[in-house]
């Protein structure tokens, strides 16, 4: 059957087993490589747009879409027979795709297109998609001599293998430990949510006398913020930080390996490092100019950070009644929350009543739907497990009729996205953590669909994940405010994927500058911070009462509490990527920890320890053969951009769907049509005002 290969729009996930893996993938490369020797076989007088560019993009389309859904797998249903399967097969599959631009012929064939009347005739995105090709092959060593090449080929082979075992690592050490504890009065200042998801999670292990923690976000980091028991929060913290160090699971070795292998690919494409590398097409062109953004937004922040730092050591001595001292590192959450609290009466906690997952996603719907001329509705979904049981879940209203659609989870939710009578797209979400899915949250994507040549529109299919507070209790699951920001932010990324008008793939939706990705899901934040739009999604879940007007100041008052350390930190997570992708040569044999404790005290609040370092469980950085390595920056970089965009809306109206149609069909619809500094000036009509995002968080 080959149900990977199945080209049905929805997925029977039930179907997609680990045993099918090997045999699709292998029938799909095979495929592929006839559809390139094809490609290659081109005569001169068929070097047409469609033949070419369309004609190659089409090449490779059944083996992407049948691997992502592997490499999707292997991210929410992680399985020793999954993960065997997957990493025989992913070095083929990387040699493969490393070899298309690296080969002479397609090269040529390519050369030969730029040169036609056909190709010199092209305009507008189909001039940008000949363009992108081009730099695209130049990019990726297409100009190499055969030798070079041949190590070209070699590096991106043992990239894929070392990052996808830097991911491994992180998650199997997150799963390796976990904390039984017997006696409640440890547990005192836990909120009352953390408590029964603790219990709930103990009991699923047969300890139901106990209360159950992991090292999974929605579990830990209650601990860390409200636990009064200075020892629990201790050994909690110790355990997060040796997340990708104990072993068997040290990921010091593969980030060396991984950093010097990065580095020698730069170099063989001609550039000083890394950074230079992954920057040239992106908005900030170079790494040098990328590193000088993040130094001189710290230098602007950082005595507003040393202040805070102080502000703190003052008040846990004011709180203990003892001398002022430096913070132990488990210290730090613990009484920021205490400090937050007390000066602004607001308590994180306190909002969860507010803020139900299933009233969230649907007021979001409602507020998005209204801002961009959407409608979102779900479907029923069905689950069937490897027994063949089928438990059908009912989706909630609004809910479009139909056959139930197969998930690959229980807990997995599907939804479509229309515009008046067209189809746009549809989406899966999948919310909670489990043993068997990776940390943090994503969206992904499945299918590219958009405008076809018959005048008719393709849905496009993505998905959103997340690891948030779980249900207590068969309750429906109570969230923070600041999950509620991810599950905005996720659904940014999703717009920018289902409301792309684009017609050709590789254009389309997200897969714009690194940059530039991030502007339409953190600019979709800025609505979980405005009353009017609260009013739409924050109720209670019992009362439906909407979020009382003296919470809502006391969550204004706290939006810009601690903002420089804040900041600070993301600012410090992107030198350490930049410092370690530009300066990789001369750091190749340096000690992880002692840069992160020295290089970098200047960038991070003081404390007690020495810290192990980040980089050993930083998986944007590392958990991909590029991800968000020598990009990291592209979050604050991004976040400037976003705020300055919704400087549009606090103008002419949070709410205002005029500005919001404009936000569509300027930025979400273009996709990488046009360079990103275009959209942005179309959408504001200006350059940049760098000076919006310091203003919004209170540092400028």
């Amino acid at each position: 059957m080959h149900p990977f290969l199945q080209n049905q729009f929805h997925f029977d996930w039930s179907q997609l087993k680990p045993a099918h893996i090997e045999p699709d993938i292998r029938l799909a490369l095979s495929q592929a490589q006839k559809n390139i020797a094809a490609f290659k076989a081109l005569l001169p007088e068929e070097l047409t747009y469609d033949k070419v560019l369309l004609g190659f993009e089409n090449c490779t389309r059944e083996l992407s879409r049948a691997w992502g859904l592997v490499g999707h797998l292997d991210s929410v249903l992680n399985s020793p027979e999954l993960r065997k399967v997957y990493n025989e097969l992913l070095p083929e599959v990387t040699a493969f795709y490393t070899s298309l631009t690296l080969d002479p012929d397609i090269w040529k064939i390519f050369k030969a297109y730029a040169t036609t009347p056909d190709a010199k005739g092209l305009s507008g995105v189909r001039r940008r998609f000949l363009e992108e090709t081009l730099a695209d092959f130049e990019e990726n060593g297409a100009d190499l001599p055969p030798n070079q090449k041949q190590r070209l080929a070699e590096v991106n082979a043992q990239l894929a293998e070392k990052t996808q075992k830097y991911s491994e690592n992180v998650l199997d050490s997150t799963n390796a430990w976990e904390l039984f504890i017997d006696d409640e009065k440890r547990l005192a200042g836990l909120p009352a949510s953390a408590f029964a998801a603790a219990k709930q999670s103990a009991q699923t292990k047969g300890r139901p006398e106990a209360w159950r923690f992991t090292l999974h976000q929605p579990s830990v980091f209650p601990v860390l913020q409200y636990a009064e028991d200075a020892q629990l929060r201790q050994q909690c913290w110790e355990a997060l930080t040796q997340v990708g160090l104990r072993e068997p699971w040290d990921n010091t070795a593969l980030v060396s390996s991984i950093l010097a292998l990065r580095d020698e690919k730069a170099r063989l494409l001609g550039k000083k490092h890394f950074a230079d590398l992954t920057t040239a097409r992106r908005m900030a062109r170079e790494g040098e100019k990328a590193l000088a953004f993040i130094e001189d937004m710290a230098k602007r922040i950082r005595p507003q950070f040393e202040a805070e730092v102080v502000e703190l050591e003052k008040y846990r001595a004011s709180f203990e009644k003892e001398p002022v001292r430096v913070l132990h590192p488990w210290e730090f959450s613990f009484y920021s929350e205490k400090m937050r609290k007390e000066r602004h009466g607001f308590d994180d906690e306190a909002l969860r009543p507010w803020f139900p997952i299933d009233g969230v996603i649907s007021g979001m719907f409602r507020l998005f739907g209204n801002l961009f001329g959407i409608q979102v509705a779900g479907r029923d979904t069905v689950y069937i497990d490897a027994d063949g049981k089928k438990t059908v879940t009912r989706a909630a209203e609004p809910r479009i009729e139909g056959e139930p659609v197969v998930v690959w989870h229980p807990e997995v939710r599907f939804y479509e996205i229309h515009d008046g009578a067209r189809h746009r797209g549809s989406f899966y979400t999948d919310w909670f953590p489990r043993e068997s899915k990776r940390g943090g949250a994503w969206m992904g994507f499945l299918r590219t669909g958009g405008p076809r040549p018959d005048g008719s529109f393709a849905p496009h299919l993505g998905l959103m994940c997340g690891n948030f507070t779980p249900p207590v209790n068969q309750q429906q699951a109570l969230l923070t405010h600041d999950e509620v920001t991810t599950i905005f932010h996720e659904f940014g990324h999703l717009l920018h994927h289902l409301l792309s008008e684009v017609e050709i793939e590789s254009l389309s939706g997200v897969r714009v500058a690194w940059d530039f990705v991030e502007l339409p899901s953190q600019i979709l934040e800025n609505w979980c911070w405005e009353e009017e739009s609260l009013a739409l999604f924050a109720h209670h879940y019992q009362t439906g009462e909407p979020l009382p007007s003296n919470l809502l100041q006391q969550l204004d008052a706290a939006s810009t509490f601690r903002a420089a350390t804040a900041c600070m930190r993301q600012l410090c997570f992107s030198k350490l990527d930049l410092d370690l992708h530009i300066r990789a040569q001369e750091l190749k044999d340096a000690d992880l920890d002692a840069h992160w404790n020295d290089a970098l005290a200047h960038w991070q609040v003081r404390t007690t320890r020495r810290l192990p370092s980040m980089a050993r469980r930083f998986t944007h950085l590392f958990a991909d053969a590029t991800g968000y390595a020598a990009g990291y920056y592209s979050y604050k970089w991004a976040e400037a951009l976003e705020a300055d965009a919704f400087t549009r809306f606090l103008k002419e109206g949070v709410l205002n769907p005029r500005v919001g149609r404009e936000l569509r069909d300027k930025i979400l619809a273009k996709g990488n049509s046009e360079p990103a500094e275009k959209l942005f000036y179309d959408f504001m009509g200006r350059d940049l005002n760098p000076e919006a995002v310091l203003v919004r968080d209170g540092l400028a």
